[in-house]
């Protein structure tokens, strides 16, 4: 445990040392990868979403891609096409940026919902399917999508089955004065992220992985689990509340954030801390509401349900 803590700590001090006063938002992303999930970062431009997942890649030793949606971007153009080889007289796969351990899909909702699907049925699978033939992805694979909550003028919505597939949501937002005149004063730009000394590998990746399913769930977390799963399907203002997915999810980002603790057993405060980001892209208001105040009001009966709900002491 102890060596697996360190790890987890080295991790965060070094995305931390370029993604300057987002600890909280840093950890949560390493919730993810340590939970086998994928990441949606619904934020505006220009405050670290990028350097946030190059970092991440490159603290971590792995290979790092980038793809920027747009509204011409193809299936095969994510991952990767047959490609005739005159030499051979035979079709050779030529792979796509998908064929990576961290992969950031720059403004999804840019995209079309035919390419958005490629890309979020391999996050699924793990594999994608070319001309009959299947190939697999890497392990670990771990995906950081972004949207702009803002600008939605040329967009296509990821309806809820889809997004359904993230695991959580992370908004960094702005940062405060003191943080931001450090941004200033060190002049941070991405080749400095891409200077950051691996503090682990692949293999170190999976073993923290594995370690995550072996963190205790007591029975009577596991009811207070249920019982805010279930007050979502049961608000008067929520017209579409977590699926089963969305409940294993938070199980999961639950025994990660433990392990990020030092714990090999969850406690309540471990619901408390990850509800709101694994429960706020998947819930849908009752009536419907502007997205800025949709999120807003999302995470108020988000909140209140927490206060509501009687959780073990």
């Amino acid at each position: 445990m102890k060596k697996s803590v360190e790890t987890i700590n080295e991790l965060v001090e070094s995305i931390c040392g370029v993604l300057i006063g987002k600890e909280k938002e840093v950890k949560d992303v390493i919730v993810g990868l340590l939970a086998r999930g994928h990441v949606l970062i619904e934020d505006i431009p220009g405050v670290g979403k990028t350097l946030l997942a190059l970092a991440t890649a490159r603290s971590m030793g792995v290979r790092f891609r980038r793809i920027q949606f747009t509204s011409d971007t193809l299936p095969s153009d994510v991952i990767g096409v047959n490609v005739y080889d005159p030499k051979s007289s035979e079709f050779l796969f030529k792979e796509g940026p998908i064929f990576t351990e961290v992969l950031l899909a720059d403004e999804i909702n840019r995209t079309t919902p035919r390419t958005q699907s490629a890309l979020l049925e391999a996050m699924a699978e793990g594999k994608v399917s070319v001309d009959g033939v299947t190939y697999s992805l890497s392990d670990p694979f771990f995906v950081l999508a972004t949207m702009n909550p803002v600008e939605r003028f040329g967009s296509f919505e990821l309806p809820e089955s889809q997004l359904d597939r993230f695991m959580l949501t992370v908004t960094l937002g702005y940062p405060d004065r003191d943080h931001e005149r450090q941004i200033l004063q060190k002049d941070i730009e991405h080749d400095r992220a891409e200077k950051l000394a691996p503090v682990t590998n692949p293999s170190g990746i999976r073993a923290l992985q594995e370690k995550v399913r072996d963190v205790h769930i007591d029975a009577s977390i596991m009811e207070y689990i249920l019982d805010v799963i279930h007050a979502t399907r049961h608000h008067p203002e929520i017209k579409l509340g977590l699926s089963s997915r969305g409940g294993l999810h938070l199980k999961r980002a639950m025994q990660a954030l433990s392990l990020i603790e030092g714990r090999d057993y969850v406690i309540p405060s471990d619901l408390r801390k990850m509800f709101v980001p694994i429960a706020l892209h998947r819930i849908l208001l009752a009536g419907g509401a502007p997205d800025g105040r949709g999120r807003e009001r999302k995470r108020e009966i988000l909140n209140q349900i927490l206060q509501s709900a009687t959780g073990p002491i």
